[in-house]
């Protein structure tokens, strides 16, 4: 990016390699200084006077990830930025528009939970539960896992991938080869590894620093749900995943 004259430089440095951290647990200085073109001298100095602050702590193995001063911030965030406070009216919006029902969808550890939804008042539609939770690895949740750092999803893809259905994907060369395609195309569709007659759209929701937050997604009866309808899903669902990734901070 060009540099503007009313930036401190170092401090754009600092939080950018904030973010990395905040990326890539246990990152090392040395994939810091590589990704973000810079050396690792300078990168160094960055990390220390984090770490000064407790933003961000070195782990036993020589690694990077956040401090306990980010819980602070985070708690803050929560307060003065609620994901579904914000989301709310746009997914009442996705909703009308589509005449289906949507979810909003975010990890907890292996698993991605239910937050938020709305529902159509058509008869024969989706029916979910807040709070309720799905493996990261079956349905439109795959979205929230293809987008982790490969550390991290080795970590969170159970050795055994337990079937929902005939149609839940098993396998995990299948599995990563699936997480590669999401990554590359920006969205997941799903058909019946949920549910056997659930067909399902699914693109992130961006933060600052292009972490991935949430997921977004369309459910619908498979029967009704043909290819024009999956395209026009991604579509809407990206105008309104962008809509929510720039209320938290999103310039991407």
């Amino acid at each position: 990016m060009p540099e503007r004259s009313d930036i401190v430089q170092s401090v754009d440095l600092a939080i950018v390699v904030l973010m990395e951290v905040a990326k890539f647990a246990d990152v090392r200085l040395s994939e810091i200084a590589r990704n973000l073109g810079e050396t690792k001298p300078r990168i160094l100095r960055m990390l220390r006077t984090l770490e000064r602050r407790a933003l961000i702590q070195k782990t036993s193995a020589g690694g990077y990830r956040l401090g306990n001063a980010v819980l602070v911030l985070g708690t803050a965030a929560t307060t003065q930025i609620d994901l579904v406070k914000l989301a709310d009216p746009i997914m009442e919006s996705l909703g009308s528009k589509v005449n289906e029902t949507i979810q909003l969808r975010i990890r907890d550890n292996a698993e991605s939970l239910c937050i938020a939804k709305f529902e159509p008042s058509r008869d024969l539609r989706v029916h979910t539960v807040v709070g309720r939770r799905r493996p990261l690895y079956a349905g439109s949740s795959k979205v929230l896992l293809a987008f982790l750092p490969s550390r991290l999803q080795a970590e969170l893809i159970p050795d055994d991938l337990l079937p929902i259905t005939k149609r839940t994907i098993t396998n995990r060369s299948r599995l990563m080869r699936e997480l590669d395609l999401i990554r590359r195309q920006g969205y997941c569709i799903s058909r019946g590894e949920v549910g056997e007659q659930l067909c399902s759209v699914s693109v992130p929701v961006m933060a600052v620093g292009g972490s991935v937050v949430a997921a977004l997604n369309v459910a619908a009866p498979a029967f009704r749900t043909q290819k024009p309808d999956l395209d026009r899903f991604v579509n809407l669902l990206g105008e309104a995943a962008l809509r929510i990734s720039k209320g938290l901070g999103w310039n991407g």
